[in-house]
């Protein structure tokens, strides 16, 4: 009886352990290609060179083999290999993190993806990306990011939020409660400031074009303010004084820098 059992066992370990290196390929596989496909600087660059010399690469697949160990109950060794990866790419991933297909960590230096959080597939991030806690609460504590979302340099994703599929998020935008889909947050907090329909899919880096909310605000009061002095001027029969121009706290004209 004895015989019978311990081989099946073995046979079942030995299947698992090959299902899990096929699994992490494949995703690797994937990760490669969304490097070359959206880092400019992978333009002639071969899928080899970027595995060997590319940090997001190397943080990914670091994770991806200590989160199946993680998923197995192994001790140690997970914890391990997160932090070798973390002191050899400066890029920290927990390994309980759940990271879907086709992350692209572009540069990677300072992202923190904590124990709870939750990536979709064809994600980008940023430099200096945090996706954090809150408090010391326990259980679902860290941010879920749905699909085809970009989030810029330095932004700060904090607590058990929801970001959208086909979001965008802002460079240094600090976001704290759930975003919709296919919008744009920026500002601290972060708060949505264009929430179009179904745009098209995919990583977009222009951070030039995006909407000043501060700027609209003081238009808007400049603008009333101007309706306000003719209607005095008029009621006290009075030469209205020539509105001013509110200038414009920064310059979003020009082409796009991401190439659209």
């Amino acid at each position: 009886m004895f015989t019978s059992v311990r081989p099946s066992r073995r046979y079942a370990v030995a299947m698992a352990g090959f299902d899990t290196f096929a699994r992490v390929a494949k995703e690797l596989r994937r990760d490669v290609l969304a490097a070359r496909d959206r880092d400019p600087a992978a333009r002639g660059v071969g899928q080899g060179e970027i595995l060997a010399t590319w940090p997001g690469i190397h943080a990914l697949l670091a994770h991806r083999i200590a989160h199946a160990l993680h998923e197995a109950g192994v001790p140690l060794a997970p914890r391990s290999i997160s932090m070798l990866s973390r002191a050899l790419t400066g890029i920290e991933i927990h390994p309980a993190a759940r990271i879907g297909e086709g992350l692209f960590i572009d540069h990677g230096a300072g992202v923190v993806i904590g124990e709870t959080a939750e990536i979709g597939d064809d994600v980008t991030l940023y430099q200096g990306v945090t996706l954090g806690g809150t408090g010391f609460q326990t259980g679902k504590r860290h941010p879920t990011v749905q699909d085809n979302v970009t989030i810029g340099s330095g932004a700060k994703l904090l607590g058990p939020i929801t970001i959208g599929h086909g979001a965008k998020i802002g460079a240094n935008s600090v976001v704290i409660t759930d975003v919709p889909p296919n919008s744009t947050v920026v500002g601290n907090p972060g708060h949505p400031v264009r929430v179009d329909g179904r745009r098209v899919e995919g990583p977009d880096a222009d951070w030039i074009h995006l909407p000043d909310p501060i700027a609209e605000a003081i238009q808007g009061l400049a603008s009333r303010i101007g309706v306000l002095e003719r209607m005095v001027s008029e009621l006290s029969e009075q030469e209205p004084e020539p509105a001013a121009e509110p200038r414009p706290l920064r310059t979003v004209k020009g082409p796009n820098p991401a190439g659209g």
